[in-house]
């Protein structure tokens, strides 16, 4: 998905800003988020990734929303969209009578638990592969108005296939429940002066990972 969002590349964005001496969580309501976002994962039952709710965030707002603004959006349109919840009810912060969504709250071993899961993406199944290490390949131009792992700034550049990490879940199509669509993933090499034009320094290069279908021989 094009959006606001995908910063990568962009100009005119302005120097990052690094403190020592940040806190992990500037007030407490963050850290409350966090939580509300892994114990909402660790039910099993979502049917909608991360991403995609807040990539949807329209620009303006997604400019003036801090982080965890944007993980709480995610979280309770996650929850919408799993029939987890209604809109009524997020507004008015009560379950609905007779309602039959209710989960039963994690203990707090579970919750220790849910945090450490990661689930696995890797996936043991014969795909045969596309592309071999040493190839010079192609990012595909694409612009699709679902969610993508794909950046802009390297849609239509040409890299070459470092390493063929194997056969994973594709990202794209497992964020909505359709089917994960499982291909080979690498790791390719862009030159930075590919990316950025000649002000770029000869030696640089980015690396990224890219399934299968983001890919086309060059």
């Amino acid at each position: 998905m094009n959006g606001i969002h995908d910063m990568g590349g962009m100009q005119d964005m302005g120097p990052i800003q690094y403190a020592k001496t940040e806190p992990v969580f500037h007030q407490a309501w963050e850290g409350r988020v966090q939580a509300m976002s892994y114990a909402v994962q660790g039910t099993g039952k979502l049917r909608l990734g991360f991403r995609p709710p807040m990539e949807s965030i329209p620009p303006g707002e997604y400019l003036c929303m801090s982080y965890y603004e944007r993980w709480l959006t995610a979280t309770t349109e996650r929850l919408i969209a799993s029939d987890l919840v209604t809109r009524a009810e997020i507004k008015s912060g009560r379950p609905a009578i007779g309602g039959t969504r209710a989960t039963s709250a994690l203990s707090a071993a579970d919750a220790v638990a849910a945090l450490r899961r990661m689930p696995a993406t890797r996936r043991d199944v014969a795909v045969a592969a596309r592309f071999k290490v040493g190839q010079t390949v192609r990012a595909r131009n694409i612009n699709p108005i679902t969610h993508t792992r794909l950046p802009r700034y390297a849609r239509g550049k040409s890299g070459i296939v470092e390493r063929d990490h194997g056969i994973f879940v594709f990202a794209d199509t497992s964020a909505y429940s359709q089917g994960e669509k499982p291909q080979h993933l690498y790791s390719v090499r862009f030159a930075a002066r590919e990316l950025w034009g000649d002000q770029a320094a000869p030696q640089d290069g980015v690396y990224l990972d890219m399934f299968d279908d983001y890919l086309e021989p060059a």
